[in-house]
């Protein structure tokens, strides 16, 4: 299975038509259909549909897109890191950023290390902490950010110097604004938004497991922005972490933390042992200076 080969199929796959990949990979269309038949012959499954106007991938093909993709961050990773290998001046870093507000502090030391190094190049991946340590592990990311503590056997960390509030989103007239906070009472029974992380790992810090089992959530969000999009509609109330999403008059919502206080800790991690660039060795020689 080459590289190449992966390319082409996530065109396809990107484009849902063999043209228009085509095109875009600048191979000819027959080039391309017998590239991606010895793919399918290759793996022993069907991973297209072909219909008249489009293709549609099969569930095997969903799969491969899946795989090709953190295939091909990495052997991107890879070669860049063997072009800028003796260059501590530049090169790539990739982070892996959990939501939260304290990415501010990693915002300004990249910006004061970008002044340093101007051959320094950042890339940003954005997910829950899932989806980020699994790009950590397979080698695509070099720092991840988690908003809650990391595994210490496997990830050595940075702790970033706050830590990030949880509280309630609601639109700005519900009568709960009135509240400086609130607590488990005022929320049991509405309509509530949250992350499945939260709602496992959080939230029983904040109640018990079984007073969170007893809330009445009626939606799950990875990202609070889309769960303030909902609870702006008036269908529910979204439990997050402060200053994710705009509040205010214009916004139309407001931000009330819980009663009692609930809080995470926010960590800069990377891989136990890894072998990093060294760009990216200098990168986490100021982090811990500044942090």
């Amino acid at each position: 299975m080459e590289i190449r080969t992966l390319r082409y199929f996530l065109a396809v796959a990107r484009e849902e038509n063999m043209t228009r990949a085509a095109e875009q990979l600048h191979v000819t269309q027959p080039t391309l259909s017998k590239a991606l038949k010895q793919l399918e012959n290759e793996l022993g499954k069907k991973l297209f549909i072909r219909h008249s106007f489009n293709i549609e991938l099969t569930d095997e093909g969903m799969l491969l897109r899946k795989r090709a993709a953190d295939l091909i961050d990495m052997a991107d990773k890879i070669h860049s890191e063997f072009h800028t290998d003796d260059d501590i001046t530049g090169g790539n870093v990739y982070f892996g950023l959990a939501e939260s507000y304290q990415i501010r502090h990693l915002a300004r030391i990249i910006k004061s290390f970008l002044a340093a190094y101007p051959g320094f190049r950042y890339h940003i991946t954005s997910g829950d902490t899932e989806q980020v340590t699994e790009k950590l592990d397979k080698g695509i990311l070099d720092f991840a950010v988690l908003v809650e503590a990391p595994d210490s056997r496997k990830y050595d960390s940075v702790k970033l110097p706050e830590e990030d509030r949880w509280g309630l989103i609601m639109p700005t007239d519900d009568p709960l604004t009135q509240k400086d906070a609130v607590t488990y009472d005022d929320i049991s029974g509405l309509p509530l938004y949250a992350s499945e992380q939260s709602i496992k790992n959080d939230f029983p810090r904040w109640c018990g497991d079984a007073r969170v089992r007893a809330l009445n959530f009626v939606g799950t969000f990875r990202l609070a922005y889309n769960g303030s999009i909902f609870t702006k509609e008036g269908l529910g109330y979204l439990m997050t972490l402060e200053h994710l999403v705009g509040t205010g008059e214009d916004a139309g919502l407001t931000f009330r933390p819980l009663k009692p206080e609930l809080t995470n800790p926010v960590y800069v991690i990377w891989k136990k042992n890894a072998v990093l660039t060294p760009i990216a060795e200098r990168f986490l020689e100021t982090l811990k200076a500044e942090i």
